[in-house]
């Protein structure tokens, strides 16, 4: 039975959407694939109903009516595995950005280490990014200084998008409460976790920048992320995380 499944968000993804299932499935340790995408014009949903018949039983597909966000699609994710026996789930980008490669580093944390979420990090080991802008560079790396600054949170990646988490993580997170959709999700799952008391590990990573299709970041998304950080530590302060 496999224990897997890496939950992959789309939109406007057809430039990379078949190479990254591939590349993930030419793994030796076998992961299924769950595919959220948000109505893609640029018909990346029907370029995976294709390669359904070529993998019907290792990759799969919730297609939502409207592009809703990083945030909701990566819940809506969390709940379809939760209903189902996966014991591992990841979050990765489609753009080649996480090398697949390292799916393998992040299951091996979690399943014979003592972690319950493992983080693909770009910063616990230096700066290991490939091809940003130095201004993108320092934005991120920042980023991660103030929400350690802010919730007392040692982790050198706050915004990190490439993590694997034990499913007893995902079952004591309440799903419903995760509010935030950009950098601002990925730092408030990683807090309701950490304020749980789950082991979170860090695993050294090289980030490479997309080379094909086009960046969802946008100002909303990093000023969410600031007041996020905010609301978030408010919260747990007065309990109501």
């Amino acid at each position: 039975m496999n224990d897997g499944i890496v939950i992959i968000p789309t939109y406007n993804e057809i430039e990379n959407i078949e190479s990254i299932i591939r590349a993930v499935f030419s793994l030796q340790k076998p992961f299924h694939i769950l595919i959220i995408d948000d109505n893609s014009p640029d018909k990346t949903a029907q370029k995976v109903i294709e390669l359904q018949q070529e993998f019907p039983d290792r990759l799969f597909m919730e297609q939502r009516t409207k592009k809703s966000g990083l945030g909701t699609a990566y819940v809506h994710g969390f709940k379809w595995a939760l209903e189902r026996h996966y014991q591992y789930i990841f979050e990765m980008d489609a753009d080649f950005s996480h090398n697949p490669n390292d799916l393998e580093k992040l299951y091996d944390a979690c399943k014979f280490g003592i972690y319950e979420v493992a983080i693909g990090s770009r910063y616990v080991t230096g700066v290991n990014v490939v091809n940003w802008p130095l201004s993108r560079v320092l934005l991120s790396y920042f980023a991660s200084v103030y929400v350690r600054m802010i919730t007392g949170m040692q982790i050198q990646d706050a915004t990190a998008g490439f993590i694997c988490y034990k499913r007893n993580v995902l079952e004591g997170i309440n799903l419903d409460r995760i509010k935030f959709i950009g950098y601002a999700f990925q730092i408030e799952m990683k807090y309701r976790a950490f304020a749980k008391n789950y082991k979170i590990v860090e695993v050294p990573i090289i980030f490479t920048d997309r080379t094909k299709g086009q960046s969802k970041m946008s100002n909303s998304i990093i000023k969410e992320a600031v007041f996020g950080v905010l609301a978030l530590r408010i919260k747990k302060i007065f309990n109501t995380l």
